[in-house]
């Protein structure tokens, strides 16, 4: 059982009748879930990372004070502390009195703002651009288990995913990344005998790539110890992540030169097949072309590097 499976049960089994005995005002304004930081938001919690901030438990996010004052919000957390501390065989583990739990009673706008510095989710254009990836995800994953009102749902829809526009900004300085560290500077550091700088040209490649790749297929990019189990579950491009893997693991000059170019045609195909004008050239020409592609003029002339 999963932690998302684990909160809902125990939701089920403790909070719905919570909500539904002692709170009944507040069942039309709430939203319940789990989403946010952890392994378990991703539904990629596991024997390993039961060893910290596991637990059953749920978000109980409610929206602001004009709706739910401070002493409601005040005896809904000291109802939910008193929930059972053992389910299914886990335990529950202290609540903070100075805050920063993942679970608990949580106010809607302090959670946006955690993850984007907005707490309604209507980022501006360089929110969207300078925002990482993880912290987007952290906002949209999980699971919402009830939702009456639909104003924490309507929050996350509008962060599911960037925008077309930065989206192909993003792409843009991705394939630049990835020329620049592995068309140009891989061979030419082999060149000069610096062995070393040349594998840091290889991770440079790789990390560009795999942005590129999450890119190409509109996912948000997580944290970087999940991006090569998020990048397997992906429908176009999973098979990259054992391309990627073989060039972070190492090679000769030859295997890391085919390597490369297996990831960067994948790429290029799936750009193309969704209508971006590239071919297989220089991928400083494809980062050209996808950034010719951005109808926003404004957004078109800024720096190529400015969202990575």
């Amino acid at each position: 059982m999963n932690g998302i499976e684990l909160a809902r049960r125990y939701y089920e089994a403790y909070g719905a009748p919570l909500l539904h005995e002692q709170f009944p005002a507040l069942e039309g304004v709430i939203a319940v879930g789990l989403a946010g930081s952890g392994s378990e938001c991703l539904g990629y919690d596991d024997e390993i990372s039961r060893d910290h901030d596991f637990e059953p438990g749920f978000c109980l996010f409610l929206p602001g004070e004009e709706v739910v004052d401070r002493r409601a919000a005040f005896l809904l957390e000291r109802a939910y502390a008193k929930l059972p501390g053992e389910f299914e065989g886990f335990h529950r583990q202290p609540l903070s009195p100075v805050g920063g739990n993942r679970h608990g009673v949580i106010r809607m706008s302090d959670f946006f703002e955690q993850k984007t510095g907005c707490p309604d989710g209507r980022l501006s254009l360089d929110d969207w651009l300078r925002l990482p990836e993880y912290a987007l995800l952290e906002a949209v994953n999980g699971a919402v288990f009830r939702d009456d009102a639909g104003d924490f749902t309507r929050i996350r829809a509008a962060l599911s995913y960037l925008p077309e526009e930065v989206r192909r900004k993003k792409l843009a300085g991705r394939l630049l990344l990835m020329a620049q560290a592995g068309e140009y500077n891989f061979p030419r550091c082999l060149a000069r005998g610096e062995t070393g700088a040349a594998r840091l040209a290889v991770v440079e490649y790789v990390a560009s790539a795999m942005h590129a790749a999450f890119l190409a297929e509109r996912r948000y990019l997580p944290y970087y110890k999940w991006q090569f189990r998020a990048l397997r579950e992906t429908p176009r491009l999973s098979g990259l992540a054992g391309a990627m893997e073989a060039l972070l693991s190492g090679g000769d000059a030859e295997e890391t030169r085919a390597r490369m170019d297996e990831v960067t045609d994948a790429l290029l195909n799936a750009l193309r097949e969704e209508g971006l004008p590239v071919e297989r050239e220089p991928l400083e020409r494809a980062a050209r072309r996808v950034n010719d592609a951005i109808a926003d003029p404004t957004l078109r002339n800024r720096h190529i590097l400015c969202a990575v």
